[in-house]
């Protein structure tokens, strides 16, 4: 394969008010002709900037490339002025951003914004264009696309629209691709839909795609090589199945270790510490503070690249030849199979019951949006009920209905014996509590943090004086593992990954029984994920909390869950014990979400089959009668034109399905 792009010693940093960030420090990098690179690395490890420097997308008020070359048939990019750089940017590299609603103009019709482009590039007739945009529409796998084209951003789900983002960034037969973490906000089964589409895609047109991601399973599934990186540099770099199955960097292996697979047992490892500050000079190797086996000279002297084989490179001391061996994994393993935190003291009695609950929405088209309908059931006291499904199936509302913010349309819900009503919902919520997930905009970015946190305490008068108020939340800061100055700071000033520790101690300042985590996770970094985790399941264990834990990694909800529920468009189609529902799963929907997790072993991932559903998630407005599945499985028969029963098929598994 001839080589399409080279990146050589670049480097990148940005001005602000307290000083240069040294974002990108001396990244090499090639990509060849038809090839899928994938970038992988913790939020602010410089991923995201060295592929908008490709196309020149870098904010000119503070942006400055110091030094370095990028080469693009033959040319340096670094040397384009504007005019020029516009005539390769969307023609020749295209790019697909994470957002998809922020990427898409919501008051302009989808067809219009796919076709811009091929119109200003292509010299194409409007006319033209518009039969290219259904084409698109249609390679993309978006039904009708003709009437589609008419419709605006909004009026259409996640999945569609990073599926008409994809199209747009495909008007003009890019020959390079970059994907900046085009599938994280995504669920398991849109996930694989989008993978399997940029594969497609790259086997017809011979597209070559870089690939911005923290999901190592995502990784295995596209890529055929890996660039990992931290604190703006490569430290290690080769194929996917020489990065991804032999490691040779301490960061390599934590991002490996951090993530939970089906089998995991025992705590999960999360890589200690944080990130450097990249405003400070780095001397010697950046991840040496974080690094559990770094040697001395790793504080002195920054490592070369290693060469492990002829494609395979790591950047750590660890590979000079006087070195110590390490077996990293095994050490890792021996320690947390001995500091399992995930032991909660489960007791027979209901805490939370629900019975009947429904919520709908009235639309101003006077339509109705059942979005949860006719659901039952019981979380026990001390356990961890895991709630998964794909986006718009109703679990944020049954979280959100629970905790009061919504109220319900029908239904009760119970909680410790009584109903929760408009008198006693005060007196009640201030033993439930919610963790929601976007820390970015669930924290007042106007209130310092100790004004945020003591909020609860200050509402329902829980503290005496100020003196207590700080002493409380000085002690909250420390029990989710920040440091008690940080009371004094504003939410903009942390990380994501403290933000949401935030967000916890927040939600456990009035000491709950409960709490409902609305996607805590989906946000943050792999090896933040493990922390966060790791977190929760020791203040379970310290506290007896009881927790309904809504997401869509169904690793990790298999790992901290102790049973699990399964929705699908407003109601529940299976709910067992974790293991159980893991190992035996007997709704077709259950099956075909489980066959699209993702594994970081590309041997595996590349060698399994997974179940495609048929069309997308039915709008809530209009669900299908009888069982609601029948649209999309590949078992419907007439009879599932009637509604299946809910049923105990094996003790305490439950499923509403014909043919279970």
């Amino acid at each position: 394969m001839n080589t399409l792009l080279t990146i050589k010693n670049l480097h990148i940093h940005f001005e602000t008010h307290v000083g240069k960030v040294q974002a990108v420090r001396g990244v090499d990098l090639s990509v060849k002709k038809g090839e899928t690179l994938a970038i992988v690395g913790e939020s602010g490890s410089g991923k995201s900037v060295t592929a908008k420097s490709i196309i020149g997308l870098l904010p000119k008020r503070n942006a400055m490339i110091d030094k370095g070359e990028i080469w693009f048939e033959n040319k340096n990019l670094l040397t384009l002025n504007n005019k020029q750089m516009k005539k390769i940017r969307g023609a020749k590299i295209a790019m697909i951003f994470q957002d998809p609603m922020t990427a898409l103009n919501p008051t302009m019709k989808v067809g219009k914004q796919v076709m811009e482009s091929a119109i200003k590039h292509l010299n194409l007739s409007k006319k033209e264009a518009r039969n290219k945009a259904v084409e698109l529409l249609n390679l993309v796998g978006i039904s009708n696309p003709e009437t589609r084209l008419n419709q605006y951003p909004h009026e259409f789900s996640g999945g569609m629209r990073q599926r008409i983002v994809i199209a747009m960034a495909l008007s003009c037969n890019p020959k390079l691709l970059i994907a900046d973490e085009p599938t994280t906000a995504l669920d398991v089964t849109i996930q694989a839909q989008i993978l399997d589409l940029l594969k497609h895609i790259q086997k017809e047109t011979g597209t070559a795609i870089i690939f911005i991601t923290h999901d190592l399973g995502v990784v295995s599934n596209i890529a055929d090589s890996v660039a990992v990186m931290y604190a703006g540099k490569i430290i290690e770099k080769g194929t996917v199945e020489e990065v991804l199955l032999k490691p040779n960097h301490p960061y390599s292996w934590g991002l490996l270790k951090s993530m939970p697979n089906l089998d995991t047992k025992g705590k999960l490892y999360s890589i200690p510490g944080s990130p450097p500050d990249m405003i400070q000079p780095l001397k010697g190797d950046a991840f040496a503070p974080r690094n559990e086996f770094a040697l001395a000279i790793d504080y002195d002297m920054q490592p070369p690249m290693f060469k492990v084989s002829e494609t395979h490179y790591a950047a750590t001391w660890l590979l000079h030849p006087q070195a110590p061996k390490v077996d990293f994994i095994r050490e890792t393993q021996d320690v947390l199979m001995k500091q399992d935190d995930k032991i909660s003291s489960i007791d027979n009695n209901v805490l939370l019951e629900v019975k009947g609950l429904s919520k709908y929405f009235y639309l101003k088209s006077k339509q109705t949006l059942k979005a949860v309908d006719n659901i039952h059931l019981e979380i026990r006291r001390g356990e961890t009920l895991g709630l998964v499904g794909e986006s718009g199936c109703g679990k944020s509302t049954v979280g959100r209905t629970i905790i009061g913010l919504h109220e319900p349309t029908s239904g009760e819900i119970i909680y410790d014996n009584t109903k929760l009503t408009r008198h006693n919902q005060r007196q009640l919520t201030k033993k439930m509590q919610m963790i929601f997930q976007d820390p970015y905009s669930s924290l007042d970015p106007k209130m310092k943090v100790e004004d945020i946190i003591a909020e609860g305490l200050d509402i329902h008068h829980v503290v005496k004086d100020k003196k207590e108020r700080k002493q409380r939340v000085e002690e909250l800061l420390k029990t989710v593992g920040l440091q008690p100055h940080s009371a004094s700071r504003y939410p903009h000033e942390f990380s994501g990954g403290q933000r949401q520790r935030i967000g916890i101690a927040r939600a456990l300042a009035i000491e709950p029984e409960f709490i409902v985590a609305d996607e805590p996770i989906s946000a943050l970094d792999v090896s933040i994920q493990a922390q966060v985790i790791n977190l929760l399941l020791k203040l379970q264990k310290e506290n007896n909390l009881t927790l309904l834990f809504i997401a869509h990694d169904l690793s990790m909800v298999k790992y901290i869950s102790d049973r699990i529920g399964v929705m699908y468009l407003g109601t529940i189609v299976e709910l067992a014990n974790s293991d159980e529902l893991y190992k035996n799963p007997l709704h077709p929907y259950t099956q075909a979400l489980l066959s699209a997790i993702p594994n970081a072993n590309p041997i595996v991932e590349k060698s399994r089959e997974r179940i495609i559903l048929k069309g997308t998630l039915p709008s809530p407005v209009y669900p299908p009668s009888g069982c609601r599945f029948r649209t999309r499985c590949l078992l419907a028969t007439d009879a599932c034109e009637k509604t299946p029963e809910w049923r105990e098929v094996e003790t305490d598994h439950w499923v509403a399905c014909h043919y279970a």
